[in-house]
């Protein structure tokens, strides 16, 4: 296993580009797939739910360590949490999801202290110094020391279950708190908290947050996280604290800033655990978790056992290549793509409603929940990355996806395009579920009740009528009933309009089609028609002298002061120049629009030009590229290079695919997902597995029967575990650094001349064998 600062310098020195590149002479079959995932790349900027190794695919219990979790989240997407940069820690939390952060734990020794203190005087509080030489990270395991304190810190995690263990040195004034019931992360401002430690040394306790996104799409709503461990020593003494003030012989405290202490006597090296059951529904079912989860476990079997599912889950997809520089891109990708978006249901199936109940799900014959519930950040571009890949390898997740948002559509009437334990979170005020579920049918993935899911997604395109703010889409009445969305100057989205108003139109147009295929596809006509009716509406926003869509103001009339590098005016994260592409339902319709000569030149042109940026900005900041040309970094854009493939230029799609590979993603702490960009729960990893596949779909599978789009697969040979236990599997011949282009393909031995393959021909099982060359094959997909 390698250690995070040498071995990646290594890399770095020796590896310049992400083309298939030799380091060391020869592919080591013996390495463990663990050894190509660095969860601290990207790491500089990164949000709060991004960095934590401590954990299991699709878990509950995502542990790490927090730099500045404890700073607040003003906004509520703010970057805080771990940064690569910091050089102290404050603690270890265990809970970190959009809008959720909950329970720090920490270690120290010497004058107790309980406040966290701050990055600028650690002295202030009990966070400590640490090197980054003493910190490793790898897919289920986190251990780094705590430099002020000779205190080594190592985590790990089941499902649901968190385990932390630290190592003294020889110590009459050990500390181990528990800082229960202040801010973390993006949870918001704590409403109350309770700790308590019972004689048997069991732990036990819960908070209540307001998350600003809560806050905004779900007023007066609230998150509650609880927890239950036990503890592997007796500690010698207990108390609680408020801030500064403690509380010594006390066992118990409630209330905003709620924390409790233990003292320790302990030799040299010796080792103290901690592992705690969490649930977002009660302290009994945290506490049936950790019995069910972890009864019987100890540190290090439960270490073991992550690994082991991180190797079996990474493993689904084996990539073979001389070059460890794009393992490293591709598998720590991989990582964040099965990381996000985790798990929020018990061990018996009940998992928090949105109204504030507890909701169960039903139960098989071996008394098990027939589906798993999960949070959610927005899914907002995940059609372009994650739901591509699910479909591929992960159905089952994707199915148990599709029943969440369903489960909370039951309970509130609305499908909610982020979920926080239930909680409406949109994020960007949008809602592209009803997308989502539409594609899942398509993709054959239908174990739920398909007339509900379709009622859903119909009801999520059309129904305006008292739409509530956490269903998003506020401004759906002007798109349905005028053919666009009015643009009103501002940052809020209501009935009249937007100041998003142009994104909104090209993206409720989008998913218009989406459904619209679905109601098709199950034979619902007349939903049909009227969808396809509305899926138009983006032409109604293209302005014809600009080529360009523009804002339309409520009298009809375009904008006058108009400029395309503009973000926020009329368009969401984004300008004019990216969301002019944004018609991916119907890319040949845009194209013949603005004239595919004048469209390919355009394109190409823009990525000629954002190559010098790295596609997406070198500033720290999520939202670097936002005036720029291109910008990888952000969802609107992740379908942009793929367009070529509807045009008589298809090679600029392998062309520039490739490039971004190269350039946008690195394999350091700075350079990582771009340069501190937004990489919201998997979405950036998603699209770089998908890409250097070389298999995306602009259309992001919601077709009747959905297909890929060939692009420039980056590796030697790639085998997925499909359907049944069949592989598709992707070799490729002279792929040399520089041979980005396609000069033949082989489906199952034939010749294939087409742009696309069924989804189903290659969830079936197949082979695609490619030959690459540098130069394009100008008459690939032409008949033979």
């Amino acid at each position: 296993m390698r250690k995070v600062a040498s071995i990646l310098g290594l890399v770095i020195m020796l590896v310049s580009s992400c083309s298939t590149t030799q380091i060391d002479g020869s592919e080591d079959a013996s390495a463990s797939v663990l050894e190509y995932v660095d969860p601290n790349i990207g790491t500089a900027h990164s949000r709060w739910f991004f960095y934590t190794p401590a954990a299991v695919p699709f878990g509950m219990a995502k542990l790490g360590p927090s730099t500045n979790g404890s700073y607040g989240n003003e906004q509520g997407w703010e970057a805080v949490g771990y940064d690569s940069r910091h050089t102290s820690i404050e603690g270890f939390a265990n809970l970190h999801e959009f809008q959720i952060g909950g329970f720090l734990f920490a270690a120290m020794t010497g004058d107790l202290k309980t406040v966290p203190g701050t990055l600028e005087n650690p002295d202030d509080g009990y966070r400590s110094r640490f090197d980054k030489e003493d910190e490793y990270a790898s897919p289920g395991y986190y251990k780094v020391k705590l430099k002020d304190y000779d205190v080594t810190a190592e985590l790990t995690a089941t499902k649901r279950v968190g385990f932390q263990r630290y190592t003294f040195p020889e110590t009459d004034n050990g500390y181990i708190l528990l800082d229960i019931g202040n801010q973390l992360g993006e949870s918001g401002k704590v409403k109350d908290a309770s700790v308590t430690f019972h004689e048997d040394n069991t732990i036990e306790g819960w908070v209540i947050t307001y998350p600003e996104y809560v806050k905004k799409y779900q007023p007066g709503g609230e998150v509650r996280m609880y927890f239950a461990g036990v503890v592997n020593k007796k500690p010698v003494a207990v108390g609680t604290f408020k801030g500064k003030e403690k509380h010594e012989g006390h066992t118990r405290i409630t209330g905003t800033g709620s924390g409790l202490y233990m003292k320790f006597k302990t030799n040299p090296g010796e080792s103290i655990e901690i592992k705690a059951g969490f649930s977002y529904t009660s302290v009994e079912n945290a506490r049936n978790n950790l019995i069910e989860e972890a009864k019987d476990l100890d540190f290090d079997q439960a270490k073991v056992n992550a690994q082991k599912v991180w190797v079996a889950e990474l493993n689904k997809i084996k990539v073979t290549d001389t070059s460890s520089h794009n393992k490293i891109k591709f598998y720590t990708s991989l990582y964040h793509a099965l990381l996000g978006r985790g798990l929020a249901s018990d061990v018996n199936g009940q998992f928090p409603e949105n109204d504030g109940t507890t909701g169960q799900i039903p139960l098989n014959n071996e008394g098990k929940p027939v589906y798993d519930f999960y949070n959610t950040d927005s899914v907002w571009g995940a059609f372009w990355n994650l739901t591509q890949l699910w479909s591929l390898a992960w159905p089952e997740y994707y199915n148990d996806f599709v029943q969440s948002h369903l489960a909370v559509y039951r309970n509130s009437g609305w499908l909610g395009d982020g979920l926080a334990n239930s909680k409406f979170v949109s994020g960007v005020g949008t809602n592209f579920v009803g997308l989502i579920i539409a594609s899942a049918y398509q993709a054959g993935i239908r174990d739920y009740d398909v007339e509900l899911a379709f009622k859903a997604a119909y009801e999520n395109e059309m129904r305006y009528k008292d739409r509530i703010e956490g269903a998003g889409k506020m401004d759906l009445e002007g798109f349905v009933e005028k053919g666009y969305v009015a643009y009103v100057p501002g940052w809020n989205t209501t009935p009249e309009g937007s100041g998003f108003s142009v994104s909104h139109t090209l993206e409720y147009s989008y998913s218009s089609y989406a459904v619209a295929q679905f109601a098709k596809a199950i034979g619902k006509q007349r939903e049909y028609e009227q969808l396809m009716a509305l899926s138009e509406n983006w032409k109604n926003l293209y302005d014809e002298q600009t080529d360009f869509v523009r804002p339309k103001m409520v009298s009809g009339e375009f904008l006058e002061d108009f400029d395309p590098f503009a973000p926020w005016v009329g368009f969401q994260e984004g300008n004019a120049w990216q969301y002019t592409f944004y018609v991916p339902h119907t890319p040949t319709e845009l194209i013949a629009k603005m004239g595919e000569d004048k469209f390919v030149h355009r394109l190409d042109s823009i990525f000629t030009v954002s190559e010098k940026t790295k596609f997406g900005g070198e500033d720290i900041d999520a939202f670097a590229g936002l005036t720029y040309l291109y910008n990888q970094g952000n969802q609107p854009n992740l379908h942009i290079a793929w367009l070529f493939n509807f045009t008589d230029h298809p090679w600029l799609t392998q062309k520039w695919v490739r490039e971004i590979c190269n350039e946008f993603y690195g394999i350091d702490e700075v350079h990582g997902y771009g340069y501190g960009q937004d990489e919201d729960q998997g979405q950036l990893g998603a699209w770089y597995v998908m890409s250097s596949i070389g298999l995306f779909d602009v259309k992001g599978l919601v077709e009747i029967d959905p297909s890929f789009q060939f692009g420039s697969p980056l590796f030697d040979k790639v085998e997925i575990a499909v359907d049944n236990g069949k592989s598709l599997i992707v070799n490729t011949t002279n792929n040399a650094p520089g041979n980005y282009y396609i000069q033949s393909i082989k489906l199952n031995g034939q010749d294939y001349r087409n742009r696309q393959v069924d989804l189903d021909i290659l969830r079936n099982g197949a082979e695609l064998e490619i030959e690459m060359g540098k130069e394009p094959n100008k008459n690939l997909f032409k008949e033979l």
